[in-house]
Order: structure tokens, then sequence, then C-alpha cells
């Protein structure tokens, strides 16, 4: 018998959002683990928020929509708002009941802004790795690092000379600008849309842009990202950002770094033996004066592994920039840039994470 096509809409529902996720839906395993993270993070939200004044969004359903922003590479807040409207997964997700209000686009993001100014996104970073930690998703001995271009929120036409001799537009709202026969370099001129953004070029094949440099590193046995690094470009930023993220890794125990041509010079390869790490980077013949690494460290089979695993760092480069939509950042300045990028990083590890863990269930 056909059935009918009833339009009405029933004026009770006695089904809650947790009974209509399915119990094999993949955000299931990340929501636990992201709960388990934030209750980590409760101190901390008590010393950004007054005890005083109207409530305002939960800091804990803030974190969990901007990491549904991330996971579905939804490219605006009010497109969020949109979303949480009417799609039951995601109210699920964040913690919403059926009949609870949406916030207002402009309120969200003034109270996502308040969490952009502290250290919320580092600490959330390491909760979820301690979870990664204590599964013994870790390796504790073997590393890669590498670094790639962040497009900063800024146009070229916003890059304009300190000294304030550039004439006056012709259209405020579009300028016409002719960079032709113009020398323009970080020194001279700087952004007046983020001036925390640099001019710079990954090679000398691609263009130059506006830009931050991001530098990971990523543990060996598994891909995951265990320190984050936003640096503004220079000739120098990967290989400083290196230098830090390996002087942060816990413990005294002798430890290998791998790294591509890009890193294989005297004075980092120097710096690296001197803080007890064996540094496996790409041999560049080409440079002048020959390779800084020589055969103690290439003649070890783990040399080889090392050269072959560094490799899954472009894995997490690609995710962050398509999923995570960090290809270009929709924030300005360094500080809220590096927030964004750190807890982009921490909503990979949970996707790789929930993906090994299964693995694990289902080969144990």
């Amino acid at each position: 018998m056909r059935g009918h096509d009833t339009q009405q809409s029933s004026m009770f529902s006695y089904l809650s959002p947790e009974q209509r996720v399915p119990t094999a839906h993949p955000l299931r395993p990340i929501r636990a683990m992201v709960d388990e993270a934030l209750k980590s993070l409760s101190p901390g939200f008590n010393r950004i928020y007054s005890a005083f004044g109207r409530p305002s969004i939960a800091p804990e359903k803030l974190l969990r929509a901007l990491l549904l922003q991330i996971l579905y590479t939804i490219r605006s807040e009010r497109m969020l708002m949109e979303q949480l409207e009417y799609n039951l997964l995601f109210r699920w997700f964040v913690g919403l009941n059926m009949d609870e209000a949406v916030w207002v686009p402009t309120v969200f993001s003034k109270n996502r802004d308040r969490l952009l100014q502290g250290d919320i996104a580092e600490k959330f970073f390491t909760g979820i790795l301690n979870q990664a930690r204590a599964a013994n998703l870790l390796s504790d001995e073997h590393f890669s690092v590498d670094g790639t271009l962040i497009e900063a929120w800024a146009s070229h036409k916003s890059f304009q000379r300190k000294d304030g001799m550039t004439p006056p537009p012709d259209d405020p709202g579009n300028p016409t600008v002719n960079f032709h026969g113009e020398k323009r370099s970080n020194e001279t001129h700087e952004s007046k849309t983020d001036p925390d953004a640099r001019l710079a070029r990954k090679s000398s094949s691609h263009e130059s842009q506006l830009a931050y440099c991001g530098n990971i590193m990523i543990e060996n046995r598994n891909g995951l990202v265990v320190d984050t690094e936003l640096r503004q470009c220079s000739g120098t930023a990967e290989r400083d950002a290196a230098m830090l993220m390996a002087e942060r890794v816990e413990g005294t125990e002798q430890i290998t770094l791998a790294a591509d041509k890009g890193y294989d010079t005297k004075e980092f390869v120097k710096e690296m033996r001197g803080i007890n790490v064996t540094p496996h980077v790409a041999q560049n013949d080409k440079r002048p004066g020959g390779s800084a690494i020589d055969g103690r460290t290439t003649r070890h089979a783990g040399y080889k592994v090392s050269q072959q695993k560094r490799k899954r760092i472009e894995e997490v480069f690609g995710w962050i920039k398509t999923v995570g939509a960090l290809r270009k950042t929709r924030h300005r300045g360094l500080e809220t840039v590096s927030w964004v990028f750190t807890f982009t990083a921490a909503a990979y590890n949970l996707v790789r994470m929930r993906n090994l863990l299964d693995t694990v269930v289902q080969h144990g």
C-alpha cells in the first residue's frame, strides 16, 4: 500500500539528539576525547570569565562548535550557526537541546574572540596529546619537522611603504595599484591590513605572498602532531622553529629529528647535536661547502627509515589546508593565527586518533 505524503509536522518529539545519532558514527569517539580534554580546561575557563554578570556562551560549547567548523570545512560562523539551527548531529556534538535557541553569529564571534586571547588552544592540544600518549600511540624517540606558508588575510594592495610615501588612492575601497618597477620588501613595506604578515615564497618557482610560516613536529610512529610553532616568515623561520620544538621535547634520552634539505646547514646540525638530537636531515649536496650530514649519520638504517617517515608530515599540511581551511587564514595577527593553527592541529590529531583506535579495536 502506498504511503501518504503527509507534510504536517508533529508537535512533540520523544527522541533526543543522543538517540538519533548512530552508535557507530565517527563523531562519537571524537566527542568522547573532546569532553575528556575539556575537563582539564575548566580551571582555565574560570580565570577567563567573570563570576558576576550575564551568562555567556559556555566555552565548552564554543570549542565544540569551532571543532565542527574545522572538521566539516564550514567557511564562516554565519554558515555554522545556520547548520546548528537544523542539523541534529551538530546540535548533539555541541551540546544543544532540540528546542534550544542558536546564537546570533556576531554574538558567537565576540565570545569566540575571548577564547582566542588565551592559551586555551595549547592546553586543549596538550589534553588531546595526553590521551594519545595514554593509548600508547606516540613515539618518544623519533620525530620529523617541516614548515609551510599559511597565506595571510591581506592583499598585495595592503602591502604599502612604511614611510608613508605611498600616493593617496584613487578609490579608497578598491584602489588602482601598479607594482611594476617598484622594489618591495619586508624592510621597506608592511601590510596595513595585517602588519604581522610578511611577504614570502616557498621557492623560486612560486609567487610571493603575504603569509605566516606554520611549523609542526610529528612523531614517526603514527604521524600524530606533537608540537606546533607559527612564526613570521624569514629566511631562517623554519629552522628556528625546529630548534624551539626540539628543545621542548620532554626527557633526556637521545632522539632523532628528520627534516628535508632546507634544514641541511652546519648551524642547524651543530645546534641539534648540542641538545642531544640526532639530525636525520636530507643531504643537500648542491649547497656550497657540501652537506652538513656525513657518514656518521647516513650509515645507520634508522636514517633511511626517518627519511621515509618524514613524508607523513605532508599529509598533515594537506589536511590542515584543505579540510581545516587554513590554506588562507580567516584571522589576522600572529597570536590569533597561531591559536587557530594549533587548534586545527589538535583537530587533525582527533581524526587520526579515532582511526588509529578503531584499527586497534578491530585487530585487538
